[in-house]
């Protein structure tokens, strides 16, 4: 069972936010059945599109597990009453994770014990409680959406993360990630798409603009710096 593609129903308007996004260009989506990857500079419409994704495979939009529905100020886009998306089996849906709502979600969940993990994710360091959601929801046969997930870990936390969604794999779990990390983006198996003004290309780890430039980077950082004064 699998999420296997994510395309705009026939009528879905072409003008206006967020349908003039460049990622919209990458619509129809083709996802991989364990771990599909979204990369691209700030504007691409990366998290727009795992917005709309989760919205309409059930998740609230603030993010949070399944189950979980409240809202602090609705600022998600339409997309997601424009999007059709097509199974081989439905998956449920395990949890859907923003980086700049998780505070949010944590509260929420603190708020009502009886769906609470055993442990308080405000308990935590940042970083900690997003590794403890994994641990606590990964290893099921679910969706899980990921938006910029490295935003809170360190490179060790991103190992561990990757650890966590290998773990899930095995059960059955199918992950989806926007990212910036090229750590992420190497993820074993994953299916990666480089957004673009142009849509979205399939891409081989080592042909990411982004991974050449963190290694030109790493090679020479004083090359990058000294420009900036």
């Amino acid at each position: 069972m699998a999420l296997r593609e994510m395309r705009l129903e026939d009528g879905a308007p072409t003008t206006g936010y967020p349908f003039d996004l460049p990622a919209l260009r990458a619509l129809p989506l083709r996802l991989a059945e364990g771990v599909t990857v979204l990369v691209g500079e700030n504007g691409s419409g990366k998290s727009t599109l795992v917005e709309g994704l989760a919205v309409a495979a059930g998740f609230n939009a603030e993010g949070g597990s399944g189950q979980v529905r409240f809202s602090t100020e609705a600022t998600h886009s339409t997309l997601a009453d424009h999007v059709r998306l097509v199974w081989s089996g439905r998956l449920p849906a395990g949890w859907f994770l923003r980086a700049e709502s998780f505070y949010n979600v944590a509260t929420h969940r603190v708020a009502n014990p009886g769906k609470a993990p055993e442990a308080s994710y405000h308990e935590m360091s940042h970083g900690e409680s997003f590794l403890q959601m994994a641990a606590d929801w990964f290893r099921r046969p679910a969706l899980f959406i990921l938006d910029e997930p490295e935003a809170a870990l360190s490179f060790t936390g991103q190992l561990g993360l990757i650890h966590a969604m290998l773990d899930g794999i095995d059960k059955g779990a199918q992950f989806v990630v926007a990212t910036h990390s090229p750590l992420l983006m190497a993820f074993p198996g994953a299916a990666v798409h480089e957004l673009t003004g142009e849509g979205a290309t399939r891409r081989d780890y080592d042909d990411l603009e982004v991974v050449a430039l963190w290694r030109s980077f790493l090679d020479d950082p004083g090359l990058f710096l000294r420009h900036l004064r």
